[in-house]
């Protein structure tokens, strides 16, 4: 009978230990998965904030005029083709915000409302048989004559500035 009950008492002991040693192969599996997930969470706010540095660029207004500079179109078509860019590109990233803060998407999405108010407020002030040409030259003159105007140096410092404190 002790025999019988030092057997039990031993495989309980086991088993127990067993049970142990099983929950803790779990909880380190656990703090991989999140330590993983959190690397994989980190790698894809760094590739968002990366990408929006590049909006930022492509909807700074010199970048816009440089890659829409047609010749021989009016100042409203200049007007509609440089704000169409504008909004297809913060459109087509517009799931980035997800994943950065929301003082970097407010600081990206400024910019794209300052650039656009830019735009339409100069086309408005033009004579009605200006070209695009024009339309282009003022937007310009102006980015040159009031440094508040250009505001994408500073968006692009504040996306990079929070992609290194990620790093």
């Amino acid at each position: 009978m002790l025999d019988t009950t030092m057997f039990f008492t031993v495989l309980i002991g086991v088993l127990i230990a067993g049970l142990a040693g099983w929950l803790i192969f779990l909880q380190r599996k656990v703090q991989a998965f999140e330590k993983s997930s959190n690397n994989q969470h980190s790698g894809l706010q760094l590739q968002a904030y990366e990408r929006l540095t590049l909006v930022a660029a492509r909807i700074a207004l010199p970048n816009v005029i440089s890659r829409s500079n047609i010749s021989g179109i009016s100042a409203g078509e200049m007007q509609d083709l440089l704000t169409k860019q504008i909004r297809e590109e913060f459109e087509y990233n517009i799931s980035q915000q997800i994943y950065v803060s929301a003082d970097a998407w407010k600081s990206l999405k400024n910019l794209k409302d300052q650039n656009l108010l830019i735009i339409n407020r100069i086309a408005r002030s033009l004579p009605s048989n200006a070209s695009g040409l024009d339309l282009n030259k003022n937007i310009l003159q102006l980015l040159m004559n009031d440094s508040k105007a250009d505001i994408h140096n500073l968006v692009s410092e504040v996306l990079s500035y929070e992609a290194k404190k990620l790093m």
